[in-house]
C-alpha cells in the first residue's frame, strides 16, 4: 500500500498542536521573521497570538515575497456551478441532502450558455463546481462537461467531490487542470459532527485525496479549511503540513491555499471559533513567509473594503462577480446559492480595483502552454 498523508497526520495530536500555537512567545516569533528558510515550529510562530504585535512587519514582508516571486499580477477566475444535487448531509452548506430546495443540473445547453457568458467577461481560467451526488453528477458528468468546454478556456478546474485515482487520470487526459479539495477541518471528531451523512462523512478518504491526485498526475492541487468549524490556527497548521508533505512526495505539481470563512446560507450554521479580519491577514501573511511559491486565493466571499486591502499582500489569484448557484450567471439568476456572496461587483470594477492598487489582471496560467 502506498504511504500517504495520513501517516503523518496520524502522529499529530491536535490539542497538543494548539496548545504549541497558543503558547509560542515574543522570541519565537522574532526568531521566525528572521529566518531565511521557515519551518513548521515556525509558521506556528507566526500564526500565534504573540505576534500580533508584528503584524505590520509580517505584512510587508509578504507583499514584497509575492511581488519578487509573482510581479503585480493577479491571476483572474471564475466560479461555474453546474449542480446543487448532493447526498451529504453538511451542517454548514445550503446544498445539504435535508434542505428542501429545488435541485438542478445544467444541460448541455445551459453549460454551454454559463460558459459563453464568463468567456464574454474575459475569463480563461474556470472552476466546474457541483454538490457530491454520484448518480446525478459523477464522473461521466463531470468529464462530459469538461470535455463540452475544453475548446473556451485554458484552464478548466473543479471543485466536487473527491474520487478515486483511476476517475482523475480519465479527467486529467479530458482537459483537467487543477482539483480544488478542502479538508473543511483537520479535527477528527468535529469533523463527523458537521458531516453526518453521505460518502464525505468518510474523513480519511478525503485526507487522502491530494495523495491520490498527486499519483494520478494532476498539474494543480488546491488545498484548504473552512474556518469557523474549528480553531483556525490549528487548522492552518494542519493544512500547512499537508501542503508541505504534498510539495516533497510530488514535487511535480503546484499548490494553491484558500481562505473560505463560514458564510450565511439557508440552514444558518454560526462558527464555533471566529475568524476576525486581522486574523485572516496575519494567516495570509505567514503562508506567504512559509511558502513564497504558492498561489494563495481569495474569493468572493469576503468583503469588498478587506479584498481591497489584501490583494497587495500575498495573495496572486481572485474570483469576480462570482456566483455560487447552478446557472447563477444567466440560466436561472434566482436559484439557491450554496453561500452568500460579499463583494458582488462587476468583474469589470474588480479590474479597475486591481489596476488602482498597481496590479495586472491575468487571464490565463501560461504554464499550460508547456
Amino acid at each position: 500500500m502506498n504511504n500517504s498523508f495520513k501517516d503523518i497526520f496520524d502522529q499529530y495530536d491536535w490539542d497538543r498542536v494548539l496548545n504549541d500555537i497558543l503558547t509560542k512567545t515574543e522570541a519565537d516569533v522574532l526568531r521566525a521573521i528572521r529566518a531565511t528558510r521557515r519551518t513548521a515550529e515556525d509558521f506556528k510562530a507566526l500564526i500565534s497570538p504573540a505576534a500580533k504585535p508584528y503584524l505590520e512587519q509580517m505584512a510587508q514582508m509578504s507583499s514584497q515575497i509575492t511581488k519578487k516571486r509573482f510581479g503585480n499580477t493577479m491571476q483572474m477566475y471564475a466560479p461555474m456551478y453546474l449542480s446543487n444535487e448532493c447526498q451529504n448531509i453538511c451542517t454548514y452548506c445550503g446544498f445539504s441532502m435535508t434542505n428542501k430546495i429545488p435541485r438542478r443540473t445544467l444541460t448541455d445547453e445551459e453549460i454551454l450558455r454559463e460558459a459563453d457568458y464568463l468567456k464574454s467577461k474575459g475569463y480563461d481560467h474556470i472552476l466546474l463546481v457541483t454538490g457530491e451526488a454520484n448518480k446525478t453528477v459523477g464522473v461521466d458528468y463531470i468529464n462530459h462537461s469538461i470535455q463540452l468546454i475544453r475548446s473556451k478556456f485554458s484552464n478548466i478546474s473543479i471543485e466536487v467531490q473527491p474520487l478515486d485515482q483511476n476517475d482523475y487520470e480519465t479527467l486529467i487526459e479530458s482537459g483537467l487542470y487543477a482539483v480544488l479539495v478542502y479538508q473543511e477541518t483537520y479535527h477528527k471528531e468535529e469533523y463527523k459532527k458537521h458531516h453526518p451523512k453521505g460518502r464525505k462523512s468518510n474523513f480519511e478518504y478525503r485526507l487522502e485525496t491530494p495523495d491520490r491526485l498527486g499519483r494520478a498526475g494532476i498539474h494543480k492541487i488546491g488545498l484548504g479549511a473552512l474556518f469557523g468549524l474549528e480553531d483556525w490556527r490549528a487548522d492552518s497548521f494542519f493544512t500547512a503540513l499537508h501542503l508541505k508533505y504534498l510539495q516533497k512526495t510530488y514535487w511535480k505539481t503546484k499548490y494553491s491555499i484558500s481562505f473560505p470563512r463560514l458564510r450565511p446560507h439557508s440552514g444558518g450554521l454560526e462558527p464555533k471559533v471566529e475568524m476576525t479580519d486581522e486574523d485572516l491577514v496575519q494567516l495570509i501573511c505567514a503562508y506567504r513567509m512559509l511558502d513564497e511559491d504558492v498561489e494563495l486565493s481569495m474569493s468572493t466571499r469576503e468583503s469588498e473594503i478587506f479584498r481591497e486591502h489584501i490583494v497587495n499582500l500575498g495573495i496572486t489569484s481572485i474570483s469576480a462577480e462570482s456566483k455560487t448557484n447552478p446557472g447563477g450567471y444567466v440560466v436561472a439568476p434566482q436559484s439557491l446559492e450554496q453561500f452568500e456572496i460579499s463583494d458582488e461587483r462587476a468583474t469589470e470594477d474588480v479590474v479597475t480595483m486591481l489596476q488602482n492598487r498597481g496590479l495586472e489582471a491575468v487571464w490565463k496560467d501560461w504554464d499550460q502552454s508547456w
